[in-house]
């Protein structure tokens, strides 16, 4: 899923356009701090951080548990989020501190236009993301990675103008040979027609990433939470029912039952409000678990 969140604080040079701040309602004592730019840690209402390597998620939701409308609805996740600056911003953040954008073919699909970089989703930050960036030693943007096991993903698309890291099976890459742009990257993992979300993550590491922010959908984020690779959740509340009614609206994870034989836990160690918004940060510690990374 790609939503869109954005904050810009009120008085900040670097910030143009004056919003509501988040506000810092509660957080665990001792998390990782990350020397947020000032601009930045006003608006977040706090600094940000996290231990590396550092595989984490972002997702809004419905107060009804929807994350995506649909196929038939590009793009739903800004419906869902009603374009809330604060949602747009933390989104931003959030990429700012990423080396890979992951996403399923799904979300390149459904979100036409889009380009998975901190300044799409809240221009009036650039200049204080490509601070944040530089302090911590990082390209100018994070890679953006397409986890497509048939490799039928809408190659024209212009989030791939820039370049891609395509993850895919032996088919899949025969069928994208010669049809993205020149600047892409595909990597075969093997005869398919399955991929193994280990497999994903270690093709990733090989070329020095270790910062992974996933962005959907709630399929990929399954496979994630199914093999215990997802270290953090961010997750927007938005103050919306979205309904649904025989259609496919799903929750956080699709295509996986895991209660009542399987309890997947997480410990909330951060929220905020903007508004009527929450902004809940999860801590998903599998670690010593069966399936976990070493």
């Amino acid at each position: 899923m790609a939503q869109d969140n954005a904050e810009h604080p009120a008085g900040h040079p670097a910030v143009q356009a004056p919003v509501e701040l988040l506000n810092l309602l509660d957080e665990e004592v001792g998390l990782r701090r990350g020397g947020l730019p000032a601009a930045l840690a006003t608006a977040y209402g706090g600094d940000l951080g996290f231990t590396e390597p550092c595989v984490y998620a972002n997702f809004v939701v419905s107060l009804d548990g929807v994350v995506a409308l649909g196929p038939q609805y590009p793009s739903s996740g800004s419906a869902i989020s009603g374009g809330a600056p604060a949602d747009r911003f933390v989104m931003g953040l959030l990429r700012a501190f990423a080396d890979v954008v992951l996403i399923g073919a799904g979300t390149l699909r459904t979100s036409p236009g889009h380009r998975w970089t901190p300044e799409h989703v809240c221009p009036a930050a650039s200049a204080d993301f490509a601070q944040l960036r530089r302090r911590r030693g990082r390209t100018a943007g994070p890679e953006l990675a397409v986890v497509t096991a048939s490799g039928d993903v809408p190659t024209g698309h212009p989030g791939l103008n820039g370049g891609a890291l395509f993850l895919t099976t032996k088919a899949g890459a025969r069928l994208l040979d010669e049809r993205l742009p020149a600047t892409c990257t595909v990597v075969a993992l093997g005869e398919g027609p399955v991929l193994r979300m280990a497999d994903v993550l270690r093709a990733i590491g090989d070329r020095g990433h270790t910062m992974v922010l996933s962005e959907g959908g709630p399929r990929l984020f399954g496979h994630l939470v199914r093999d215990r690779l997802a270290d953090e959740l961010f997750l927007t509340l938005s103050p919306v029912v979205a309904g649904r009614a025989g259609t496919s609206r799903p929750g956080l994870v699709t295509g996986l039952e895991l209660l009542p034989s399987r309890r997947e836990s997480a410990e909330l160690v951060g929220v905020r409000r903007s508004g009527s918004y929450l902004f809940l940060r999860y801590r998903l510690d599998h670690r010593g678990q069966p399936g976990s990374r070493p």
